[in-house]
């Protein structure tokens, strides 16, 4: 694909979004507006992927004459751009595909198709520009047309807290950005990507910018402490938008910060591996523990996104570990990884808001505890929900295991850093994922069980009805996707090598010439995969179970009462609930992380009235870090307001001062 090409698509998507505003009220429009972009996505994603794997060494350049004077907007096309034009527009075209049914039910659809087409493009945007210009302004435009979606249904308080939230935190990110930019491009003023990556920088500096592009990048991404936002904004967008802010937005970030660590900044220093492998592993694990106490549905899958974002960072951390020691083997092993559960998430992730959006339309509920009984009720959902909850609990043959496992291969591999500290801190960081990975599971049998098994809890979910045909389609397109990767991972590793060749010097053994798709990241003699041969074994093993049960079981047909845990009374409400199931966890890590506090309201002895237990939860990072700062800005916006009642002496005297207070700062940076 040309890059003139793919930023015509992008234009085109620009298009749409003003057509969509034209559009309004037309009977079809949605689903006219969703095709389109789908459309649009595909062939985006068509062009990237062929040219990733066609061409992966090729980097393609072009200057428009638009932005600032005399410089142009840059734009590039290389490996690291097409890998996530891939990412992007698969999820894209997945939650387009789901939006031409779901969509269809939005009650006020113009609020939300102009700007849908407008985020994609901006996030297209983001991932070709070539100078900081450029991509500042889409990293903007893409913050703003997302923050618009989030305050789609803006009539309720709490999407507006969630609106504000997200626009707060979004400015402080492109604010920390356009800091490092600014120190990168240095008194020379060489802004694009080219003349920074050639310019020579002290370690403080360099140092400083990983600091800010970390802040920035992260906040976007859902990085604790910077992922306050997230669990706000993810329940308040319409679903098939959570699932492209989850799936896609949150990579584009990833990108942001692998294009300047990795690209531009220049030598990877030891000590960012350790901030960026304890911010991850810390990440992944609060992540996990509030998605396996939290009740609200879609909340649930934004702190689980925080989690796998943090699996992620911590990948990229094990990554420079290993380069900043020249152990380039190893760097590619960890990057690969965090590269390919890059890509895992984005489906898996994908999935799990399309399954969220179908309960949330059949029933009106986020709230898992008034839910249940809904696998009788939507058994094709159910199944698909079943498959993304097995494939981000990585259990294999599914996706999200191999890049957990691959990045665990690169965690065994640590004994060969020469720092001591790194020695310890790697394994210690390794048990963290690993702790982890299994509460992941843990939430994940809780959010299926209580949603989808036992009895219905409240009468919209004893009326739930499976949800369209279109929804079912991009929801079983995922859940193939998920599969075939799982299955065939070395094929999307063989496509990702190029990348990491280019940013870290090496790149993992070809894997697409082992037999039966095998993966071996290091060597065949020493760690292995073959997805193929666990799919065989685990549909052989089933059929082979169900065809003897079958054939030597009674066939006489026996009834008899459902076993009611020791309950004479089959009320709904005496079974298993979300809060019970999650009440270990929180009674061991509450105090630690969740301040919990539980309220008990038990009646005395012949008292007939019912007995209460409430339980609140907060995040700590919130009551610590945000509300002290919330305060602290208040009260010096309440100082500076003062400024607007000075004379026009007063404005012309604190103008001089901020020129002259410029002027040095300029003639002291030289």
């Amino acid at each position: 694909m040309p890059l003139a090409l793919a930023l015509w698509y992008v234009a085109g998507l620009l298009v749409l979004s003003v057509a969509a505003i034209a559009m309004r009220g037309l009977p079809r429009a949605s689903a006219i507006v969703y095709a389109a972009c789908g459309a649009i996505a595909f062939a985006l994603l068509f062009g990237a992927a062929q040219r990733l794997i066609a061409f992966p060494d090729a980097t393609a350049r072009l200057t428009l004459p638009l932005g600032l004077p005399w410089i142009g907007a840059r734009f590039r096309l290389d490996a690291l751009s097409c890998f996530f034009l891939v990412v992007i527009n698969l999820g894209a075209v997945g939650a387009c595909l789901y939006a031409i049914g779901y969509g269809a039910h939005e009650k006020e659809p113009g609020r939300i198709l102009p700007f849908f087409p407008a985020f994609v493009a901006g996030m297209n945007c983001v991932v070709v520009a070539d100078d900081a210009f450029t991509f500042l302004v889409s990293w903007e435009f893409m913050s703003l047309a997302s923050w618009a979606l989030v305050l789609a249904h803006h009539d309720e308080a709490e999407n507006r807290r969630a609106g504000f939230v997200y626009i707060v935190m979004a400015s402080l990110g492109a604010t920390a950005l356009l800091l490092a930019f600014g120190l990168l491009a240095g008194p020379s003023g060489g802004y694009d990507f080219a003349t920074i990556a050639a310019t020579p920088r002290p370690e403080w500096l360099a140092g400083l910018v990983v600091v800010l592009a970390l802040v920035g990048a992260g906040s976007k991404a859902g990085l604790a402490p910077l992922h306050v936002w997230l669990p706000l904004a993810h329940p308040a967008a319409p679903s098939h938008v959570s699932a492209l802010m989850s799936g896609a937005m949150t990579k584009v970030a990833v990108y942001g910060f692998i294009r300047i660590v990795f690209d531009l900044v220049g030598p990877v220093q030891l000590w960012w591996s350790v901030v960026m492998m304890l911010l991850g592993a810390g990440s992944a694990v609060l992540g996990v523990m509030f998605a396996a106490i939290e009740r609200d549905l879609k909340r649930l899958l934004a702190y689980s996104t925080i989690e796998n974002i943090g699996v992620v960072f911590t990948g990229l951390g094990l990554a420079m570990a290993f380069k900043a020691n020249n152990i380039e083997w190893a760097a590619a092993l960890a990057f690969s990884a965090a590269l390919l559960h890059v890509l895992n998430h984005s489906l898996f992730k994908s999935l799990l808001f399309f399954g969220a959006g179908a309960v949330l339309g059949a029933t009106g509920l986020r709230d898992i505890e008034k839910l249940g009984g809904l696998i009788h009720r939507m058994p094709r959902s159910s199944f698909a929900m079943l498959g993304a909850a097995m494939a981000i609990s990585a259990l294999p043959p599914l996706n999200g295991f191999v890049s957990e496992w691959l990045l665990f291969q690169a965690v065994l591999v640590s004994p060969a850093l020469p720092q001591w500290g790194l020695k310890l801190m790697t394994p210690a960081v390794g048990a963290a994922l690993a702790l982890a990975a299994a509460l992941g599971a843990a939430a994940f049998v809780r959010m299926f069980g209580i949603v989808y098994l036992g009895r219905p809890r409240s009468p919209a979910a004893i009326k739930a009805t499976e949800t369209d045909p279109w929804s079912l389609a991009a929801m079983f397109l995922v859940l193939a996707l998920c599969l075939s990767l799982g299955v065939a991972p070395g094929l999307v590793l063989d496509a990702i090598a190029p990348v990491a060749h280019a940013l870290i010097g090496a790149r993992l053994p070809e894997q697409s010439t082992m037999a039966w798709l095998t993966v071996a990241p290091i060597a065949e003699a020493r760690s292995s995969y073959n997805g193929l041969l666990v799919f065989a074994f685990i549909a052989i093993s089933t059929l082979t179970a169900i065809e003897v049960i079958h054939r030597f079981g009674s066939r006489a047909i026996r009834r008899a009462s459902a076993w009611d845990c020791g309950f004479p009374n089959d009320d709904p409400a005496t079974q298993y609930t979300a809060s019970s199931f999650a009440q270990p966890i929180r009674r061991v890590f509450g105090n630690i992380v969740f301040s919990a506090r539980e309220n008990v309201d038990m009646p005395a002895p012949g008292d007939s009235r019912a007995a209460h237990l409430t339980v609140e939860t907060t995040d700590r990072i919130w009551s610590w870090i945000y509300e002290p700062l919330t305060g602290a800005i208040n009260r010096i916006a309440t100082s500076i307001n003062r400024l607007q009642f000075l004379t026009i002496r007063g404005y012309l005297s604190l103008v001089f001062a901020a020129l002259v207070a410029l002027l040095l700062t300029v003639a002291t940076w030289r």
